[in-house]
C-alpha cells in the first residue's frame, strides 16, 4: 500500500429510482477529485441531479486501459477517485476490471461502496433457492451462440441469473425452453426500481405467454432468474446436454446417434430422450 496515496471508490448509483442513492455513495461522489463514469452524460446528469460538481472522465470498455493510467495519476498525487457504472454495482456486466486490476496492482487501495444491484434486487423477490447463484451476465447476441451457452448451463444445479435487453428477451426465452424445457421455473424482472416495475412468475413456458399478453413487455431492461436444474444420475446429464447442443444443429436421430457413439449408450435410449427433450422444447429445434 502506498503511504498517502489516494483511494479509488467503486461506487454503486440507482438502477432506476434516484431515492435508492446512499448517503455515503453521495457523499464520496461529493469528495472525490474524480468521476470516471461509463458514459459521461448519463452520469453527469446524476450529478447534476444531486447537486454534485465534480470532474468527469469516461470510463468503458474501449478506453479503460488509458483510463487506468488518468486514475493512477490522480491517486499517485493523493487524490481520490469514484469509479460509476451507468447503473447499479460497477464490474457486474459493466466495464472497470481493468481499472480496478490495475490500480490494486499499483498498491493503491480499492473500497466499494455498494448499494443497488439489479442481480440481487431481482433475486431477493424471485422466490427462488438462493443457497447457490450462478450470474452469467449477457447471453451472446447470435442464437447459434447463445444456445451453446445455454446447453452448457442447462443442468447446473444452481439458480442462474441472466441480463438481457428488451430486444431479445422473448428469443432468449425460447431459447431457455429449448435448453431446458417448458416447465422450468422462473422470473423475469423488467424495470426494477422504476414506475413500470413488473415480475413475471412462472414456468419458461408461462414466462413467453405473458410477455407476449403483455404491451408494456416491449419496453425495459430485463433481469432472468431460472431455477436450477432437478439432480440427475450422472449418465442421464451428460446425455442430455450432448443431446440439447446436438439438437441445435443435427435431426432427433442423427442427434441421437452421435450422442450415442459418444456416450457408448443405445441409440433406442438416446432417441427416445432426444424425443423427449423436442417436445419438451415445443420443437424450437
Amino acid at each position: 500500500m502506498q503511504t498517502g496515496s489516494g483511494t479509488l471508490f467503486v461506487v454503486a448509483t440507482p438502477i432506476g429510482n434516484l431515492d435508492d442513492i446512499s448517503v455515503r455513495a453521495r457523499e464520496v461522489l461529493g469528495s472525490v477529485a474524480l468521476v470516471a463514469a461509463e458514459d459521461t452524460r448519463r452520469t453527469g446528469k446524476l450529478l447534476d441531479l444531486l447537486g454534485i460538481r465534480n470532474k468527469l472522465i469516461s470510463c468503458h470498455e474501449h478506453n479503460e486501459s488509458e483510463r487506468s493510467e488518468a486514475v493512477i495519476g490522480v491517486l499517485t498525487d493523493g487524490g481520490d477517485v469514484a469509479l460509476v457504472s451507468d447503473a447499479g454495482t460497477p464490474l457486474l456486466s459493466d466495464p472497470g476490471y481493468r481499472v480496478v486490476k490495475a490500480v490494486a496492482a499499483a498498491g493503491f487501495r480499492v473500497s466499494p461502496i455498494p448499494g443497488p444491484s439489479a442481480l440481487a434486487a431481482a433475486v431477493s423477490v424471485a422466490g427462488l433457492p438462493t443457497d447457490a447463484i450462478l450470474f452469467a451476465g449477457f447471453l451472446p447476441a447470435t442464437q447459434g451462440k447463445r444456445r451453446t451457452q445455454l446447453a452448457a448451463l442447462a443442468d447446473r444445479a444452481e439458480t442462474l441469473v441472466l441480463y438481457e435487453s428488451v430486444h431479445r428477451i422473448t428469443d432468449t426465452v425460447a431459447d431457455l425452453i429449448a435448453a431446458m424445457g417448458g416447465e422450468r421455473q422462473a422470473v423475469a424482472a423488467r424495470e426494477l426500481t422504476k414506475l413500470h416495475e413488473t415480475l413475471y412468475r412462472g414456468s419458461l413456458a408461462e414466462l413467453a405467454t405473458q410477455l407476449a399478453a403483455d404491451p408494456g413487455a416491449a419496453k425495459g431492461e430485463y433481469t432472468l432468474v431460472i431455477a436450477g436444474a432437478d439432480e440427475q444420475p450422472t449418465g442421464d446429464a451428460e446425455l442430455d446436454r450432448a443431446l440439447r447442443v446436438l439438437l441445435g444443429y443435427l435431426g432427433v436421430r442423427q442427434a441421437a446417434e452421435a450422442a450415442a457413439k459418444l456416450l457408448d449408450v443405445r441409440k433406442n435410449d438416446a432417441y427416445k430422450r432426444a424425443l423427449q427433450l423436442r417436445e419438451g422444447s415445443d420443437d424450437q429445434y
